[in-house]
């Protein structure tokens, strides 16, 4: 295929939220991989993605003639070849509670997705902002301090990030970040005591996080 075991296909860098999680999570543990992008809203789009993954849907990770399709499985993937890494929290119960969390991002709050959809560069302060969409965020800070509060918080090796050190389930929420970023909403309005303000800060100063968003400057002006 390469010289790369793994190769990642993604959508825009701007809109794909999906797409934002793996790749995330991968730069960030240094696991070499190499980077296939297909530009979404187009009329090929769809036949484009199929010529590499039968899903039909971005991201799709490339690996030994095989190809894993979903966010989620393919950050599980990641973190059961590379256990070393530590992308899940080494106690057991601190690990059930983080794929719970993990679990919980990658089926729910639809509203939010809807009403509030990843736009990584773009601002669009107090759009979207339905009842529905802020009542998910209400639930999402509110996971947010639970997890810094009895897990992350107490980790020794705590570096901001809900279990301690960058995860799973750390990428799966990293576009809502984007998202409370992108639509200027109100964390405290919605429960934060500055945890989640403070969480937000840890995810977009990943120097992993920073790359994205400057891929996603670069795309964009390659469009205009």
């Amino acid at each position: 295929m390469s010289a790369f075991e793994f190769e990642l296909l993604i959508g825009d860098k701007n809109y794909s939220s999906w797409s934002l999680r793996p790749w995330l999570l991968m730069r960030y543990a240094g696991i070499p991989f190499k980077e296939a992008s297909i530009r979404l809203r187009q009329e090929d789009t769809k036949a484009q993605i199929l010529a590499h993954a039968p899903g039909g849907q971005v991201p799709a990770l490339k690996w030994r003639g095989a190809v894993i399709g979903d966010s989620l499985a393919i950050c599980e993937t990641i973190a059961d070849l590379f256990p070393a890494k530590g992308l899940w929290p080494a106690d057991s119960l601190a690990r059930a509670v983080a794929r719970s969390a993990a679990a919980e991002m990658h089926s729910g709050f639809q509203d939010l997705r809807r009403d509030m959809p990843m736009a990584v560069i773009e601002s669009h302060p107090g759009e979207g902002q339905s009842e529905a969409a802020l009542a998910n965020a209400k639930r999402i800070i509110a996971i947010w301090r639970a997890a810094r509060e009895r897990f992350g918080r107490q980790s020794a090796q705590d570096q901001g990030f809900l279990f301690g050190r960058f995860g799973v389930a750390d990428a799966m929420y990293a576009p809502v970040v984007t998202r409370f970023r992108t639509y200027e909403t109100d964390l405290a309005a919605l429960g934060d005591d500055g945890t989640a303000r403070a969480y937000m800060e840890a995810i977009l100063t990943l120097p992993a996080m920073r790359d994205w968003i400057a891929g996603a400057e670069e795309e964009e002006k390659a469009k205009a």
